[in-house]
């Protein structure tokens, strides 16, 4: 069914406000959000999948950006943010966001879902079977350890257009030893960096692949939609506090599952299982 221009915008505007309230309460990007549904919308305006899923993967960058500020601002005033770490993964995970970002230009969009789709859906379910840390672990003061971590994970979120939060959280809470309300609060500081490489390393590879100008689905610069970005990002900002604030009512153990929960639904999503089944869902 072909999607007009003010039909995708009133759906990227409702998309936007579960994006803000995902990234505030989860301290992700929204990409397993973002990402599925402008994937759906570009291709239903008639854009070739292979397009299709790299401009979702730079405009969510775009969305994540601001989204991620605002999130980490809501987070530091409660206090659940370390800048020390989020900014030593977030530099680190930004230099290999745009080395993901251009790998992630010269492969076929089927390999880019369903790795997308495979990444969500691990990183879920090894929260899930994961045994939890011991009470009296803390985290390390340890900045080389965050920068081994940082520059892989990062270029992993560059292939596949995502801010990091939804990988790195299960890597901060299982192997770094961060409570769950540390991860999710200093996730949204990390994302404002690496949201930033990736999003160069999109915009310039699409500019070298000459795309740029008028589209169906508005403008492009580079892998990027402004008006997209643009619907995304009015709801997905304030949206954040909200998140942020119900984040901080809730139990670390119920805050897990919402997140394990999302996380393998939209793996399995974008790997293609519920088509398959033929459910519509």
């Amino acid at each position: 069914m072909p999607i007009s221009f003010l039909t995708a915008i009133i759906v990227l505007l409702i998309t936007g406000l579960g994006v803000g309230f995902a990234s505030g309460l989860l301290g992700v990007g929204g990409c397993f959000i973002m990402i599925p549904v402008q994937y759906w919308v570009y291709t239903g305006m008639g854009m070739d999948p292979n397009a299709a899923i790299l401009i979702a993967f730079g405009t969510n960058l775009f969305v994540v950006l601001p989204t991620a500020a605002s999130g980490a601002y809501g987070h530091t005033k409660k206090g659940a943010v370390w800048w020390k770490a989020g900014i030593v993964l977030g530099l680190t995970g930004a230099v290999g966001a745009v080395i993901g970002a251009t790998i992630a230009a010269h492969l076929p969009a089927k390999i880019l879902t369903v790795a997308f789709g495979l990444a969500i859906l691990a990183g879920g379910v090894r929260m899930l079977t994961a045994k939890p840390p011991k009470i009296e672990e803390k985290p390390k003061d340890n900045p080389w350890i965050w920068a081994a971590w940082g520059i892989p994970i990062g270029i992993v979120t560059g292939i596949i257009g995502i801010g990091g939060g939804v990988l790195m959280i299960p890597i901060m809470v299982l192997a770094l030893k961060f409570k769950m309300h540390q991860a999710v609060g200093t996730s949204t500081a990390l994302m404002i960096f690496t949201s930033i490489g990736g999003l160069a390393g999109y915009i310039y590879n699409g500019l070298v692949a000459g795309v740029y100008g008028a589209y169906p689905i508005g403008h492009l610069i580079g892998y990027v939609n402004p008006e997209s970005w643009l619907a995304l990002a009015v709801t997905s900002v304030p949206m954040a506090q909200v998140g942020v604030r119900v984040a901080h009512k809730l139990p670390a153990k119920e805050l897990k599952y919402v997140f394990i929960v999302v996380m393998i639904y939209m793996g399995l999503k974008m790997i293609g299982v519920f088509s398959w089944l033929g459910l519509p869902i």
